[in-house]
Order: C-alpha cells, then structure tokens, then sequence
C-alpha cells in the first residue's frame, strides 16, 4: 500500500513527478499574501509548542474547529495549549478532501519529519515530538522561511499601520525581501460592530 505522505504526494503522472521534483521542487517562493507580522520577522519570533506555532492566530484553523462544534473555549479561550491541540486534532479527520488536511499533513513532515496520520490518537505523539523538534533545533520565524526558500513576503498591513518594523527588517538586512500590502479591511466593512470605533480611533470622521 502507498504510504499517505511520500515524496510523491498527490503526484500521480510520471509528468506530474518530472515537473515538481526537477523544476519546482527547487523554486524558490513568492508569498504575496502572508500573515505572519512583520514584528515577528524582526524579532525572529521562537515557539513554545505547536498550539503557538499553528492555533495562535491562525483563523482558518479556528474556523475548521468551530465549523466542527468546537467551544470557543479551546480556539481563543484560556484552554492550555495542549487541550486547544487536542481539540484541533479531533477536528482535523473531519476535513480529509478539505486543503486544509493537506497543508498540515504536508507541514509536519517537512519541518517536524512526521509521517504519520494527526488525530485524537496520535495528537500526544504528535505535540512530544514537535516541542522536542521546537526546541532542539532553535525554529523560529525567520529559520522556517529560510527552509521554505521563500524570496519574498507580502505582509497583510492596516492602511494606518507605521511600517516601523518593516524598516527595522530593512536595516537588519533580512535576505528575504519582504514588503507591506494594502489591507483596508477594517476600512470598508461597514457592517461590523467596531466600524465606528475603528474610524474614531483613527481619526477619521464619519460624519
């Protein structure tokens, strides 16, 4: 039986082989959407365990685990990490043909070199070896783009945001180049509750 997460996952032509492993494989990486801070590129930000790492502000996976039931409780609540990892694991069976089972499969191998399967049996296997591979091989912020060959990053910016930290970035001379995008989101969805504050607190009239 093919294993689930070989080299060739979800290569399934000889042509579809040839032009990942020979050509892509080795490209490097244009992230023009990106929503990790510039504050925690500058700081080289390092993480405590997994649930820091994917749970602590990564709202898609919040969505998955509340379209799944789960109490806010265990997404932005005060759970401990490891209980919001538990709940994460128990909804992550629920999304197979869903990117998203993909995507975190695919990440636990390249960074933490699991293979296996993540779910509610294997969650503590799963947060052992990943706290032991955060902390004895230093990653960080900074050290996984790097193993991700990423040449350059678009941070999601606030049409008020300083940039201080994209010019800290700039002057601590990051290989990667990375650089602000328009996110005025706050901006135009009027329907929200926080609309009016977020215009008082700018300064802006709406009147």
């Amino acid at each position: 039986m093919k294993p689930f997460m070989d080299k060739d996952f979800l290569l399934t032509t000889e042509t579809a082989k040839k032009l990942y492993h020979e050509v892509a494989e080795k490209m490097p990486i244009i992230d023009y959407h990106c929503h990790v801070s510039p504050k925690e590129i500058y700081e080289d930000k390092h993480f405590a365990n997994i649930t820091d790492l994917w749970l602590s502000g990564d709202h898609y996976k919040w969505r998955l685990m509340r379209s799944n039931g789960v109490d806010e409780h265990y997404i932005t609540g005060n759970a401990t990490p490891y209980e919001k990892f538990v709940k994460f694991a128990e909804t992550l069976p629920m999304a197979i043909g869903n990117p998203m089972y993909h995507w975190c499969h695919l990440e636990l191998k390249k960074y933490f070199g699991y293979t296996g399967v993540l779910c509610p049996e294997t969650a503590k296997e799963v947060w052992d070896l990943t706290e032991k591979k955060l902390k004895e091989d230093n990653i960080s912020v900074r050290s996984i783009i790097k193993m991700s060959n990423v040449q350059f990053i678009g941070t999601t910016d606030d049409p008020t945001d300083t940039l201080e930290y994209h010019q800290k970035i700039k002057s601590d001379r990051v290989k990667t180049r990375v650089l602000p995008t328009f996110r005025p989101d706050r901006f135009v969805n009027i329907e929200r509750p926080d609309f009016f504050i977020t215009m008082k607190e700018n300064g802006i009239s709406t009147f």
